[in-house]
């Protein structure tokens, strides 16, 4: 197990770094960062005094090790419109992503796994049918549509939900929906298939020919070994969730960190952008190291393989 939690963090170590380089240099595809924040009003005195005051007047690589030592310590400088420590603002926000994005997953698998057995366990009948073609909808439908169309359907012609903000706990649902239908969409179909393949296994027909209930062998033999390539998609998902929560947190003003990337986009505020991008991929590299403690507590094999190597 050392070993494994030694080649994990020495992965992250080398993810992180290449993060730090793509969000670096993103903000310079476009020319000098210092012409994408002066206001037009500026003058050139103005532009030099900010280059200067922003370190943007120092050699490249001097100013990539001054990012990458402030922003291993969260610190990706002051916002050019709130004038407070960029990061302080993402995480303010940050909590109202996570929520989202757990919500939408928890919805998601609610409706993915059971549609998924019921499918599998019911092949090629009618109802199998019907659930392949909603997933299948659910898949191919854009997130902001549906959005506007929750909206339209439940706060404007019903009222019964609120449409913005974050002012009720009722404001989560329609966000919530809107982002757990697309997972549970993909999750479904996945579940299906992981399903069909582990009810043809020997072990399950064996469960069967011992006299255990169907319910036994459905629930601790097939459905707990079909999990894993489920659980793999769902972090993915989660993944998803947290970059493609910025759509669904801008058609609802769901204040997240979503929406703040927009906010900063539009107004040039590139440290901003920039720890919100950050976070992102820190939050990314977490859920996939949750994942693998995940794994064994579903299949202890998976364990057993990674302290013997």
């Amino acid at each position: 197990m050392q070993t494994f939690l030694i080649s994990r963090l020495s992965q992250m170590a080398l993810t992180i770094f290449i993060v730090s380089l793509i969000v670096f240099f993103l903000v310079r595809l476009k020319g000098d960062p210092v012409a994408v924040m002066a206001p037009p009003t500026f003058s050139e005195s103005q532009v030099e005094a900010l280059r200067k005051a922003w370190g943007f007047d120092k050699p490249l690589f001097e100013q990539y090790i001054v990012f990458l030592r402030k922003a291993l310590t969260g610190d990706f400088g002051l916002s050019i419109q709130a004038r407070i420590p960029a990061m302080e603002l993402v995480l303010n926000r940050l909590f109202n992503t996570y929520l989202l994005a757990a919500t939408s997953a928890l919805v998601g698998l609610v409706i993915a796994i059971p549609l998924g057995v019921i499918s599998a366990l019911n092949r090629n009948s009618w109802l199998d049918i019907v659930t392949t073609t909603a997933a299948t909808l659910g898949t191919a439908m854009p997130n902001f549509w549906l959005g506007l169309m929750l909206i339209l359907i439940f706060s404007v012609n019903l009222r019964l939900l609120p449409a913005f903000g974050a002012l009720e706990p009722a404001a989560i649902i329609m966000p919530a929906l809107t982002l757990g239908t697309g997972i549970a969409a993909r999750l479904s179909r996945l579940t299906r298939s992981a399903m069909l393949e582990v009810l043809g296994q020997d072990y399950v027909r064996t469960a069967h020919a011992k006299g255990l209930s169907n319910r036994i062998v459905i629930v601790r033999h097939a459905l707990r070994n079909s999990l894993i390539p489920v659980v793999t998609a769902l972090g993915l998902q989660l993944g998803w969730l947290l970059g493609g929560s910025v759509v669904v947190e801008s058609v609802f003003a769901w204040p997240g960190v979503g929406r703040l990337m927009i906010e900063s986009i539009g107004v040039r505020d590139i440290t901003v952008v920039q720890a919100a991008l950050f976070w992102f991929a820190l939050s990314f590299i977490a859920i996939n190291l949750l994942l693998d403690i995940v794994y064994t507590l579903i299949d202890p094999r998976i364990q057993l393989r990674g302290e013997r190597s």
